[in-house]
């Protein structure tokens, strides 16, 4: 039976319309739609298994978004020809919309979900990411996979002190405050951006505004189920449970999960085991031929913990590391750690580590963007590497996964506020993180050692950044505690992961994961309250290894040097087949790179060695340089004719010696007057305003015998033959 055709229309504020349509393709899907605003078209599609597989005691949901590049009339630039493996853009976008989506399926179901998002019509000016997690919902509304949603997510932005949802590309660009919300009808769920050091208020006030434009998308997801006749969705029966053992091993068991919570243990691995040894005892007391299964033995242990720890927190009002709820685990710091890294720095906090360095590149070390929307270059990168040895673990190194890609996307948006602009900066800049331990809030380590490592590169950015992940314990009656950096167990048990980053005057980037059903809005203004006194707490620790950017970058990094010369004479500099600046590198040991901005040449040049700098600057110098009559040059003498000799006084420009400019007495021929490459002094005497060609002369610069006539700077006795 095919299914019908149902469209759904949601206006924005300013007018502009998403269609949302089901129906049409993708029918054997468990769901599908076409989500459309301006030309920008996704299909999403849901597939989920009856099933779960043996064992199987989480949600194995994968998320993929793709761009498929003929949406933008493009060919991709693979060797191949074809879309390749997701793109660093399109995992952060798959993580917007999994982090939303997760959350909403029942604890209980445990069956194979994937979502698949592709942008099979591209515009330039309605960007996609704020419509794929509305396109995903709507998948899911209209199948019969259980899911309780519906949740959406829009993109809110201050642009001219006005807050826009979904904004134009080209308008977002000036925006000072740009986020990413997902929630459903109730609550806020998800919140990710970038800001230009906004107040904590600006941010509430914008999550406040685009939780309307949501509650509106939801409402239309509603109507789209009903239509669509999915309401109901379908039975399943993942789970299997012995609520008699559950009871029995609670009421034995909490007290003293209960206690080792309460005993603050800061050693992570010492507080791991002793939470086990509990369990273990259990076990090992069970005889040979038990009956008991140890998967849910191990699932009810957890619960306990769990609820220990939460219920600990709660009423204790103390952490499980024996912190108090706001305070900040101990930090040490450090720089110019590498010695042989053009800036580096480690930033230690509790259990967390992060040894990160700076690199300073050139034009040529941009990084390439190559997307169906986005073609250029970036010259400001961040890496974030989280090897298995920081949690003590043996896991094969296969390149950075999606965690990383993420959590390194967030230290960079944190970073990138407070860089230099272009003209203060001619460096590409690239910045790695390597996680060496890991108890929590390490991608906020990663910004506090970014910063340090960039001030210790010599780079003048703006303030210095500081960062820190939020955490909330909250029970059904509204009882709740707000946690500073929180520890890897704190993110795990808890119900919210709030990372927030900023200078002295205001937040540079966020990124929040809600667990809990429902977070008021002023248990969120007293968590960033309480995060604003933890990141100046942080600044003011960074500050006494490093309060400001070096004056100079280090000795072994690349010096910088930009030359403006006219538009015209950048084809003198590079020459014919790049050849006279491959000369200048060849000989000088230098890179240049030339590039025409605002209608005239810049000269980008970069060496280490400040002598190789400065003959490299002169030598384009020399280039560059406009000639000016009465000058004296050194010139080289690059043919000879019966008339006289070409001399090349400048780099690339000719002019004619006359052999009657040559000397005082009369020269009746050329002859062993000159060799060629023979070095020679000169004056220019004359340009001529038709032709631009140069008139040279040898004799202005001798001394004139007595009794001969001064030179008129016009040949003569003789007639060129040009």
């Amino acid at each position: 039976m095919s299914k019908p055709i149902i469209n759904k229309t949601i206006t924005l504020q300013d007018g502009r319309t998403i269609t949302i349509e089901t129906g049409r393709l993708a029918r054997q899907a468990d769901g599908s739609v076409v989500v459309r605003m301006g030309n920008t078209m996704l299909l999403a599609t849901v597939v989920a298994t009856q099933e779960a597989r043996e064992g199987a005691d989480f949600l194995p949901l994968s998320v993929d978004y793709q761009e498929k590049f003929a949406s933008a009339g493009r060919i991709p630039g693979s060797f191949f020809k074809r879309e390749g493996r997701l793109s660093e853009h399109e995992i952060l976008i798959s993580r917007l919309v999994d982090r939303a989506l997760r959350p909403l399926f029942p604890d209980d179901y445990h069956a194979d979900t994937q979502v698949n998002i592709f942008m099979i019509s591209a515009d330039a000016d309605a960007m996609p990411d704020a419509l794929a997690c509305l396109a995903a919902s709507a998948a899911l509304a209209v199948s019969d996979i259980p899911f309780n949603g519906p949740v959406s997510e829009v993109r809110v932005a201050k642009i001219d002190g006005e807050l826009v949802i979904n904004p134009s590309t080209k308008s977002a660009k000036e925006a000072t405050l740009d986020l990413i919300v997902a929630g459903n009808a109730k609550d806020i769920m998800m919140v990710e951006g970038e800001m230009s050091e906004v107040s904590e208020a600006e941010m509430v006030e914008a999550i406040k505004f685009a939780h309307k434009a949501i509650q509106q998308q939801c409402a239309a997801l509603v109507e789209l189920a009903e239509e669509a006749g999915t309401t109901q969705k379908r039975e399943y029966s993942h789970e299997t449970h012995d609520l008699a053992l559950k009871e029995r091993l609670h009421q034995t068991y909490y007290e003293r999960m209960y206690e080792v919570a309460k005993r603050g243990i800061a050693n992570k691995s010492e507080r791991s085991e002793a939470f086990k040894a509990i369990q273990a005892e259990y076990i090992d007391a069970l005889p040979e031929d038990h009956e008991e299964d140890l998967s849910l033995v191990k699932k009810y242990f957890h619960d306990i913990q769990k609820e220990a720890v939460r219920n600990m927190v709660l009423t204790e009002r103390h952490r499980l590391d024996g912190r108090q709820l706001d305070e900040v685990r101990p930090i040490w710091t450090a720089v110019d750690y590498l010695p042989s890294a053009h800036g580096s720095s480690i930033f230690t906090r509790g259990e967390t580590q992060s040894l990160t360095s700076v690199t300073l590149g050139t034009k040529l070390d941009e990084l390439m963007i190559d997307s169906p929307l986005h073609q250029g270059y970036n010259k400001f990168y961040l890496h974030y590497n989280f090897p298995a040895f920081s949690t003590g673990e043996v896991r094969p190194n296969r390149g950075p996964g999606r965690r990383e890609v993420g959590h390194g996307n967030l230290a960079y948006r944190a970073l990138k506020k407070v860089m230099p602009t272009d003209d203060e900066n001619p460096y590409t800049v690239r910045v790695v993180s390597d996680i060496l331990e890991s108890n929590g809030s390490s991608s906020m380590a990663t910004v506090c050692a970014g910063s340090l490592a960039l001030m210790d590169a010599g780079l003048p950015i703006k303030s210095g950044v500081s960062g820190i992940a939020m955490g909330l314990i909250m029970n059904k009656e509204g009882k709740y505690a707000v946690l500073s950096d929180i520890l890897g167990d704190e993110d795990h048990l808890g119900d919210m992961d709030f990372k927030v980053t900023g200078t002295e005057k205001g937040l540079t980037a966020c990124q929040m994961d809600l667990k809990v059903d429902g977070l008021p809005y002023e248990v969120l203004s007293e968590a960033l309250e309480q995060a604003r006194r933890g990141r100046a707490h942080i600044l003011a620790e960074m500050k006494k290894t490093l309060s400001e950017p070096r004056s100079e970058v280090k000795p072994h990094a690349p010096r910088s040097f930009t030359l403006r010369i006219d538009k015209e004479l950048i084809g003198a500099v590079i020459g014919p087949g790049g050849k006279v600046v491959q000369e200048i590198q060849r000989e000088t040991g230098t890179t240049i790179v030339i590039e025409e901005v605002d209608n005239a040449g810049l000269v980008n040049i970069f060496a280490v060695d400040q002598e190789a700098m400065d003959k490299a600057v002169n030598w384009v110098r020399r280039i560059a340089a406009t000639p000016v009559v009465g000058e004296v040059y050194d010139g080289i003498v690059k043919s000879i004719m019966p008339f006289g000799a070409f001399v090349e006084f400048m780099p690339n420009r000719d002019g004619l010696l006359h052999i009657s400019e040559i000397d005082w007495k009369r020269l009746e021929s050329m002859d062993n007057v000159f060799k060629v490459g023979e070095e020679v002094k000169v004056k220019l005497i004359e340009i001529d305003k038709k032709t631009g060609k140069f008139r040279l002369s040898r004799k202005a610069l001798l001394e004139r015998p007595e009794g001969q006539p001064k030179s008129n700077g016009k040949p003569q006795g003789h007639k060129p033959r040009e």
